[in-house]
């Protein structure tokens, strides 16, 4: 009777757990750019196959690549894999003010994938234990959670890093970056989003 009993309970907190836990939508199709407003003259944005795909120009112009809609409290779960060059990306948060590095610090000369980046501050807390989480050539899942002016990173399902931004805007498009002055190219794929 007792076994009986605590299955039921099992069944019972996991049911609940998964209905709470958000839904996450797809915010890019895999076939276009529609849900995103590409560069004036974009020749470094594209998409096909179910990957979405970033490369430098010859004068190594950057650009970042916005969602058409904004968001205030979300999560947003994404994969990239590296191409070629030194890669410098992230994904920027509500405006250029918050982003998330992917891969080498064009400051520091070494990756901070997973922390923060912000302009006046450059990188005010670094992400823990990414080297050993890091995939190199493969596929890396990185998700995000941004709830009022905090942020939590996951990097291949391992929490690495929180922090508070004093001064993030309250909503704001998502963006992807393609660092200027690097020749670089990288991939995203499954990006999927829950607004909270």
């Amino acid at each position: 009777m007792q076994k009986n009993a605590c299955f039921f309970l099992f069944l019972c907190l996991s049911f609940c757990l998964s209905a709470q836990a958000p839904k996450l939508k797809k915010i890019f199709n895999g076939r276009d750019l529609s849900g995103w407003n590409a560069p004036e003259g974009n020749i470094w944005w594209s998409a096909k196959k179910g990957e979405m795909s970033a490369q430098s120009s010859p004068d190594k112009k950057g650009t970042i690549l916005w969602t058409e809609k904004t968001y205030t409290n979300f999560i947003i779960q994404l994969e990239y894999k590296d191409g070629d060059g030194i890669i410098d990306s992230g994904v920027f948060l509500r405006s250029e003010n918050d982003q998330v590095q992917i891969g080498i610090s064009g400051s520091l000369k070494r990756d901070m994938t997973g922390s923060p980046y912000i302009p006046k501050l450059r990188y005010p807390v670094e992400a823990k234990g990414v080297a050993a989480l890091l995939k190199p050539k493969d596929w890396n899942q990185m998700r995000i959670q941004l709830t009022d002016k905090t942020y939590t990173v996951w990097l291949n399902g391992q929490e690495v890093m929180t922090y508070t931004s004093e001064g993030i805007p309250g909503s704001g498009p998502i963006g992807l970056q393609l660092h200027p002055g690097n020749e670089m190219s990288i991939k995203f794929r499954k990006i999927v989003l829950a607004q909270l």
